[in-house]
């Protein structure tokens, strides 16, 4: 029984609990070691604490240092059977080794030198690259090349057959996103070589799951039936620009559509269900007007956002950070967050919401909101 009126914290209780040390106690914690056992109530806080507390923590890499790292790469490295693609993993300094942004996330960036070709392959694990500069480079899905240019959300779910080619004399560098990570650790993954190459050189403005699919408000009645992935293999950047401008537009007119002040923001979603464009990955686009900040919030999950366009800062559990194009950051799991924008500011984000959701771990908080 406690004599304060103030709550004990859970480290407290653990203590008050722990049994009076003794010869037959530690003979039975060595049997207990012996037998591959663990008491829990020498590690409750551990395995349940009050709040999320990652080993993940916030950290920014900055384009102008993992741009040249990846142009020295491809001067050293070359792309083939065996090593794939020269993709550079960004790992989370509080992991202690794995190259994984978080617990979930996996991030790269990959880099594609003149006329060169990574071969195909596929794999369980769901990927998306997002471009923040350059063009030239067409990737192969299922057969079905796509154009990659600045702004462009491409899909690789998983199961599918894809290979990369630059058909320029200019390299071409992009980020990566997977679920590798939650994959590694629920023991989902399989893998498998494809062709040499790619099954289709050719290079069309518009791929063809987007002449049957990006209509607006039009499904086509071939492709009735939902799929568990966004069957749109490119979300273009005119569309998605033409989207947050209208918002902004919209909130000049008086009308209720931003999701803050100064804050307009799209998800990409699979036109057959209006769900997310891969189950276990969300992707959004996020513009703030010059000056503004958003609220203060933390979710369960973990978050990565790339700047697109403009400059601003992003606080993470108290800390600013200055960011420019191409910068990459990631907030792990209820790490508090805040944006803000010295100019226009575009970022694209992506996280792993639809597990959180879909697990029914999902919680925000944000501050000053009603509760």
């Amino acid at each position: 029984m406690t004599t304060t009126d103030q709550p004990l914290e859970h480290g407290d209780v653990e203590n008050a609990m722990q049994p009076e040390d003794t010869p037959e106690l530690r003979e039975l914690y060595a049997a207990f070691e012996a037998n591959h056992m663990v008491p829990l109530w020498t590690q409750l806080g551990d395995l349940m604490p009050t709040h999320p507390a990652p080993r993940a923590v916030p950290h920014v890499w900055k384009w102008s240092t993992l741009y040249p790292l990846a142009q020295k790469s491809g001067d050293l490295v070359p792309v083939g059977r065996g090593g794939e693609r020269r993709a550079i993993g960004l790992a989370n300094p509080g992991l202690g080794g794995p190259t994984y942004i978080s617990p979930t996330l996996w991030a790269a960036i990959q880099y594609l030198g003149p006329k060169e070709t990574a071969p195909e392959h596929r794999h369980s694990q769901n990927a998306f690259r997002f471009v923040v500069e350059g063009e030239g480079v067409w990737t192969v899905v299922n057969g079905d090349p796509v154009r990659m240019s600045r702004g462009d959300l491409l899909l690789t779910p998983g199961w599918n057959f894809h290979g990369h080619h630059n058909e320029t004399d200019r390299p071409m560098a992009w980020i990566d996103g997977l679920d590798i990570p939650f994959s590694y650790t629920n023991d989902v993954g399989f893998f498998e070589f494809g062709s040499e190459r790619v099954t289709d050189y050719a290079t069309p403005n518009f791929s063809r799951g987007e002449r049957l699919w990006c209509h607006p408000g039009l499904r086509p009645l071939s492709g009735l039936q939902n799929t568990v992935s966004s069957p749109i293999g490119a979300y273009r950047w005119e569309h998605t620009d033409r989207a947050l401008t209208e918002q902004l537009l919209l909130e000049e007119e008086g009308q209720p559509a931003t999701v803050e002040q100064g804050h307009a923001a799209v998800r990409y979603v699979n036109p057959t269900t209006g769900g997310d464009v891969m189950p276990t990955i969300r992707a959004e686009f996020h513009r703030l007007r010059a000056g503004t900040a958003t609220a203060t919030r933390r979710e369960v999950g973990s978050t990565v956002f790339q700047v697109f366009e403009g400059s601003g800062s992003v606080a993470m559990d108290g800390t600013e950070h200055q960011l420019e194009i191409g910068d990459m950051f990631v907030i792990p799991s209820w790490v508090s967050w805040s944006l803000q924008a010295d100019t226009q500011f575009d970022l694209f984000r992506f996280s792993d919401a639809p597990i959180m959701e879909r697990l029914h771990f999902n919680r925000t908080y944000i501050e000053g909101a009603d509760r």
